[in-house]
């Protein structure tokens, strides 16, 4: 089996080659031109997502299902938090029936990776300069941890139909506890403008936060301002 490759084209940006097996680019555009030929034969595609606003993935769905052979298995792992909102988990359910892919979510804060024919590893970096670092590794050692750490999330999150039916009562009120817990309404007070027992509010108040994957409320309304829920 030849190693994957990306195209080294020289660009304005500029390519950083950190060694043969691992080379950085910046912007989606730039990854996406330079990993389309690997986007367009892979027949394995395992990606993790941090939420909605996608990387390249998500941004040409249409390119990446015409091109990709028949058969390609797509695996995709979203945060729990995303089907608190009823326009989101619409869409995870249209991503997974116009792509054919397979989505489970998990409250675990989540690194953004996709893993193309379990030999080549996209990881996304942090903001620069308005622009997202990418590291495309090709390193068998460097693929092979990234995914079993995937595997083993993978093994441990929840399918989307499953979870979607499980939060459904408590995505109704998510938008107004949120808010509550944002003004840090007490909880006698906040079930009360709900229409709750106090018993109530609060069990709602930790199924909000187990789906947001938080451990105190003010995690939870961080989490929340991530997921563009607040």
């Amino acid at each position: 089996m030849e190693p994957a490759r990306i195209d080294d084209v020289p660009t304005r940006d500029g390519l950083i080659r950190v060694s043969e097996a691992i080379t950085i680019v910046r912007g989606e555009e730039e990854l996406f031109r330079r990993t389309a030929h690997l986007f367009a034969t892979a027949t394995d595609m395992a990606c993790a997502a941090a939420g909605l606003a996608g990387w390249v993935g998500e941004r040409r769905p249409k390119e990446v299902v015409e091109a990709r052979p028949a058969g390609t298995r797509v695996r995709k792992i979203y945060p729990s938090g995303l089907l608190l909102d009823p326009v989101s988990a619409r869409e995870l359910a249209r991503r997974r029936d116009e792509l054919g892919a397979e989505i489970r979510v998990t409250p675990e804060e989540i690194n953004e990776t996709i893993i193309l024919d379990r030999r080549v590893v996209i990881l996304a970096g942090d903001l620069k300069a308005g622009q997202r670092g990418y590291s495309v590794i090709t390193q068998p050692e460097i693929v092979q941890g990234v995914l079993s750490l995937f595997e083993t999330a993978w093994r441990s999150a929840i399918d989307l139909a499953v979870y979607n039916a499980q939060v459904a009562e408590i995505r109704q009120l998510a938008p107004a506890v949120l808010d509550m817990l944002s003004q840090g309404v007490k909880d006698e007070a906040a079930a009360r403008r709900l229409g709750l027992g106090l018993r109530t509010y609060r069990r709602r108040v930790a199924e909000l936060m187990a789906a947001l994957g938080a451990e105190s409320r003010f995690q939870a309304g961080v989490r929340a301002r991530e997921l563009g829920l607040v």
